[in-house]
């Protein structure tokens, strides 16, 4: 009797095992054939969806596309599953985007805690970034929150300068909001300065492209610039 069931068993076993590895194989050449394509190493994973044949592919630039396993076509929009009306692509694209927050340097931050710092909010900011200095307005706002500003100068030579400036600072705090809210040029100082070249390569590491970049506390990204009450909305559902 268990000779029946076992069998059987064994059998579909074998069968799963096998289609898995068959899976493995056409995304491996999937792969091969977007990068071929490309004409670089450009991948970072490819993995077959359960809509219509369809493969999904991550770019090592952090962009999400579409194709079919002999890759005669990309497909770059959005997937929609129409029994759940789920945007497939969006929350992909918000589990590709979050970051493990435990590991960010917070000591290469510019730290401000205001209230009972309760709530934790990190951005990236260039300090001639437009939309830095409108979020700067919308963030003096916020009570009980501790914020953790990492000094990202990626739009001009002038913006490493203030930045080194600012980090280097006696009160980094007070230089960073004088610049951002006032206007006022943060005066010239020296000092070990490392840690702007550290946050650089960490932005490109979590592939910020531009500013300001907010991260939540539970991972997620925010980019560009959102308002006060956006924000807490957002820092309400972290909490829940």
């Amino acid at each position: 009797m268990f000779k029946k069931v076992i069998r059987p068993l064994v059998a579909a076993l074998g069968l799963v095992l096998l289609t898995q590895g068959a899976a493995r194989a056409d995304e491996a050449e999937v792969k091969k054939a977007v990068e071929a394509f490309v004409g670089a190493p450009a991948v970072d994973s490819v993995a077959k969806l359960p809509y219509g044949g369809l493969y999904e592919v991550v770019m090592k630039s952090g962009e999400l596309i579409y194709t079919d396993e002999k890759t005669s076509f990309f497909l770059d929009g959005r997937l929609i599953d129409t029994k759940t009306r789920k945007d497939v692509t969006a929350a992909r694209m918000a589990q590709l985007s979050s970051i493990d927050f435990a590991s960010l340097p917070l000591d290469h931050a510019i730290k401000q805690v205001r209230g009972n710092g309760s709530r934790v909010l990190v951005t990236f900011e260039d300090p001639n970034c437009t939309y830095c200095k409108r979020l700067g307005k919308e963030l003096v706002q916020m009570k009980d929150v501790t914020l953790y500003t990492f000094l990202f100068p990626i739009l001009s030579p002038d913006s490493t300068e203030k930045s080194r400036n600012i980090w280097c600072a006696k009160d980094r705090a007070k230089a960073w909001n004088e610049w951002i809210l006032e206007a006022k040029t943060p005066a010239a100082a020296k000092c070990d300065s490392g840690a702007v070249d550290r946050n650089v390569a960490l932005g490109q590491k979590l592939r910020i492209n531009g500013t300001p970049t907010i991260f939540l506390a539970d991972g997620r990204r925010l980019g560009g610039y959102v308002p006060a009450a956006e924000l807490e909305q957002q820092l309400a559902s972290v909490a829940k």
